[in-house]
């Protein structure tokens, strides 16, 4: 039974690159003799394949790939006006004209790259924008890779300071606001994954899911990469807004992630300025979360940043850190094995 699934699903992936191949043909075509609009009908065409619901995580990805390559191409051809003739402005809502709306969106996300490059409209506005309409793809797969291909996109365009985006210290929060809000949408169409489908192939769905967790992680990689996120923005908006979503989220997979992924990723000294905000998290995961393996990771993480210097030792001492530390973990073990 599951070989045939999986040859069927082989056939399923075949007829999508096939798809995206033939239309793309088209595509390059149009985009060759300057054509505008053959290439915004073969380019929608082409991307009509990503609405399937037939295929297993690593399988779409493979097909968002294909999509993805092409897409980039797209881009630069709508980059140079002299080819197509029309504003960015103008294509920005041309693109809105897509007949589907999952088509509709990637364009939009390409259009919208080049209309931030142009500088023609603030950044802050149309990230805004995108990360909004993107909600109107709610199936748990296509919503995911399309969230990921405007976190893809926008990577570059930023408000960080010293960027060519308007960045400075008071812009760097509508970046900030931008990542936490596709973060937190990408989450929680992870989490759905596990409501897709029956039952019987929960541990099956559990494993496709780990496959997809770094589309999710790589919202707080770009976060402790943002120059103008300090440890006050860190302590007073990052922090708080990404352990609500982990406790709330109430997905033993997406809990134990995203803890670890947040003590992998940020500084060790913002750590050590919010110990006592991340170690209250800890008792509030699911039961089945292995949070004393996280908790012992982020010990060995300061342990080594305690090490690194004198000065770190004592104020290691001053916050009292190993003392919290080793509270947490007698506190999650009570709630391990309390009757």
């Amino acid at each position: 039974m599951l070989l045939i699934g999986a040859e069927d699903e082989e056939k399923w992936l075949a007829e999508g690159i096939a798809g995206i191949q033939h239309n793309a043909f088209y595509l390059h075509r149009a985009l060759d003799s300057n054509n505008l609009r053959d290439a915004l009908k073969y380019s929608a065409q082409m991307l009509s394949e990503l609405r399937t619901s037939k295929l297993s995580p690593q399988k779409y990805y493979e097909l968002y790939m294909r999509a993805f390559d092409e897409l980039r191409i797209l881009e630069m051809f709508f980059k140079d006006e002299s080819k197509h003739g029309v504003s960015v402005v103008d294509l920005y809502e041309l693109v809105q004209h897509a007949g589907n709306i999952l088509p509709r969106l990637y364009l939009l996300c390409t259009v919208g790259s080049v209309y931030i490059k142009s500088k023609e409209a603030p950044a802050k506005e149309l990230l805004q924008d995108l990360v909004e309409m993107c909600h109107g793809v709610q199936h748990p797969i296509r919503g995911l890779f399309l969230r990921s291909y405007l976190a893809q996109i926008s990577r570059d365009k930023l408000l960080d300071i010293g960027s060519d985006y308007e960045g400075d210290a008071d812009t760097v929060m509508d970046a900030v606001e931008f990542i936490l809000e596709n973060f937190t949408e990408m989450n929680k169409l992870w989490v759905r994954m596990q409501l897709e489908g029956p039952g019987r192939v929960r541990e099956k769905r559990e494993k496709e899911r780990s496959a997809l967790q770094e589309l999710v992680g790589k919202n707080l990689h770009v976060l402790s990469q943002i120059e103008g996120v300090d440890l006050e923005i860190y302590k007073e908006t990052v922090l708080p807004r990404v352990l609500e979503q982990v406790v709330n989220c109430k997905d033993d997979l997406s809990q134990y992630y995203l803890m670890d992924c947040i003590i992998q990723v940020f500084p060790d000294d913002y750590h050590l300025q919010t110990l006592e905000m991340l170690l209250a998290a800890c008792p509030q995961v699911q039961p089945t979360v292995d949070i004393k393996t996280v908790l012992s990771r982020l010990m060995d993480r300061l342990s080594k940043y305690a090490a690194s210097s004198a000065d770190v030792l004592t104020e290691f001492l001053q916050v009292e850190a190993f003392t919290k530390l080793s509270n947490a973990i007698e506190k999650v073990n009570q709630l391990l094995f309390s009757p």
